[in-house]
């Protein structure tokens, strides 16, 4: 087969770039936090596609136009396994929401890549957290451009109703509900303690029902003395 023999179909797509997801703890971590909990949070909504890590080709033909977020968003896409998010293929549709955390290997070069890649590809919000600073970069998709949020600490995202603060020296997001976005291992903890709390006061409640019966036993216990004295338990 020559070079222009060549179709759309043959070229392949690969599902791997042959870098890691994360540098460090630190990044990974937080890379999680956010996808699990994005998880969570369009659980029940068929049509949210969410990933971590995954290859995005926004144009067919080209297999190395390509950029793996660190979690991706796309509305209107069906939830299910890929190896990558293959855009033709996905109604055209571009991934709406990206994440993008940084680590010490990133380079300046590296991330002004991405920003222009999701700003011309169609990227309608774009979250940039350097967890080692405490910062975060909020843009905002206005016409053909992605603008720069200057008021970050309690923005909003318009399209998953997230709240960002930055208290101390960790980022903080919160659910539409008000609730903090959790590990596994907090969402753990609260279970078990969740478990606790029942069984305490299931306990609280066998020794409640322990008492009233032996109060009633006491009661009969009465009746039956006074009513072996002659004393009718009724006319007292």
């Amino acid at each position: 087969m020559v070079a222009s023999d060549v179709t759309q179909k043959d070229i392949i797509y690969p599902d791997s770039d042959g870098q890691p997801m994360a540098d460090n703890t630190k990044q990974f971590e937080l890379i999680v936090l956010i996808k699990k909990n994005l998880d969570l949070l369009f659980a029940n909504d068929a049509n949210v596609f969410v990933a971590g890590d995954l290859l995005w080709y926004p144009t067919e033909g080209n297999n190395k136009l390509r950029v793996a977020p660190d979690v991706m968003v796309a509305f209107g896409r069906p939830k299910g396994d890929r190896g990558s998010y293959q855009q033709w293929k996905e109604d055209n549709i571009a991934p709406q929401v990206v994440f993008e955390i940084l680590s010490p290997g990133n380079t300046t070069k590296e991330m002004t890549n991405k920003y222009r890649f999701y700003q011309s590809y169609g990227v309608e919000e774009y979250y940039l957290y350097d967890p080692d600073s405490n910062k975060l970069l909020v843009w905002l998709r206005s016409g053909d451009e992605l603008e720069a949020i200057e008021q970050v600490a309690g923005w909003m995202s318009p399209r998953l109703g997230i709240r960002f603060e930055l208290p101390e020296d960790e980022l903080k997001i919160y659910r539409p509900d008000g609730q903090l976005f959790l590990s596994y291992l907090e969402v753990e903890q609260q279970r078990q303690q969740a478990e606790e709390r029942a069984e305490q006061a299931q306990k609280r409640i066998t020794q409640a029902e322990e008492r009233a019966e032996q109060a009633e036993s006491q009661l009969q216990a009465l009746r039956a003395l006074l009513q072996e004295r002659g004393i009718d338990p009724e006319n007292l």
